[in-house]
């Protein structure tokens, strides 16, 4: 079952006993269980018709005893498993069990939505098994086409903007939403959105107040920020890495984008050395033309040991950041600088 299907389940108040989100959009996720709630939940008995369930101090019997209160002057009662993978983590003896056991048992007064977020639960499980025998499973894939056309143009109208179908599609390849191995959401593009909304006074969106905001992507401005680090240009760099954080790029984003960029053009040298072809390499880096030409370019300009010490800098900050409490904006800023020296 698709985003869509669900949808019209619930519209048509075809509700099943239980599902299980999983995907990568967690925008879709959240909108779902707002759906949800707007349509059984009435806000007066919310407490005691809306339970979440989350974290690893979440056992059986929580669910169990949640599950098996009846609604309070209502037809519905929800509950949700915010995250399963992390509630399976508490080690309770044959949770994945009873709980698979359990769900064939539910009765039509409840809806029970077990949310998959990292997208890794394993479909050998009691859980999983049992809900794909009740077509529950409802996967939240990024939004493609006309879907995502239509999301776009309605995210604009509600800001009281208009948007012609031609600068839709304009808007979504600066985004780099749809990009082959893009890590964007639909909260970022949402973010995008507010900018231009933000920056653009006439009522409709125009091509040059999308160039003016999203011209500059994450992936370019990364290149940009390698480019002017091999120069050993950190004043630049520096202010490119300030452009990127101003514009509310979370640090941990820019560092991951700069890693995956590294071990792109890493790889990519030493498959060149090793005598594959572009074609190959191409394929087994998993990137589109656009990007490839980027990174065949752009590698050039570095030596295989250089980008090798870079990536061994860069992986130890990452690590010391995710276990310090230090400050992630000037650790990055440290890491530009001393790798302007280093490369």
């Amino acid at each position: 079952m698709n985003y869509k299907e669900l949808i019209n389940d619930i519209k048509n108040d075809k509700l099943l006993t239980v599902y299980l989100f999983t995907g990568s959009e967690n925008y879709l996720m959240d909108k779902a269980i707002e759906l949800l709630k707007d349509k059984y939940i009435d806000k007066s008995f919310e407490t005691l018709n809306y339970v979440v369930l989350d974290g690893k101090e979440v056992y059986f019997d929580n669910v169990l005893n949640a599950c098996e209160t009846l609604p309070f002057m209502s037809q519905k009662k929800i509950v949700v498993i915010k995250d399963i993978n992390e509630v399976m983590e508490n080690k309770e003896v044959d949770f994945d069990k009873k709980l698979g056991d359990y769900i064939s048992k539910l009765d039509n007064y409840i809806s029970l939505i077990i949310i998959d977020k990292s997208n890794s639960l394993k479909k050998t499980t009691s859980i999983y098994k049992a809900i794909k025998k009740l077509c529950g499973v409802v996967e939240f894939n990024k939004l493609r086409g006309k879907d995502l056309n239509a999301w776009v143009e309605r995210k604009f109208k509600e800001y009281n903007k208009t948007i012609s179908y031609g600068n839709i599609q304009y808007f979504i390849q600066s985004s780099t939403y749809s990009d082959y191995n893009s890590v964007k959401t639909l909260y970022d593009l949402e973010n995008e959105i507010l900018k231009v909304v933000d920056f653009t006074q006439n009522k409709e969106i125009s091509k040059e107040d999308i160039d003016l905001v999203l011209s500059r992507t994450l992936d370019t401005n990364i290149f940009n920020l390698l480019t002017y680090i091999n120069r050993k240009d950190t004043e630049s760099a520096l202010k490119t890495f300030n452009e990127m954080y101003i514009s509310n790029e979370p640090v941990q984003r820019i560092l991951a984008m700069i890693i995956r960029q590294v071990r792109l053009m890493l790889s990519y040298k030493l498959y060149r050395e090793r005598g594959d072809t572009e074609g190959s390499i191409q394929k087994k880096l998993q990137i589109k033309d656009y990007e490839f030409k980027r990174i065949s370019k752009e590698s050039s300009s570095f030596s295989t040991e250089s980008l090798l010490q870079a990536l061994d800098h860069i992986l130890k900050l990452d690590i010391k950041q995710k276990t310090s409490s230090q400050n992630e904006k000037l650790a990055l800023e440290m890491l530009i600088i001393h790798l302007s020296n280093l490369m």
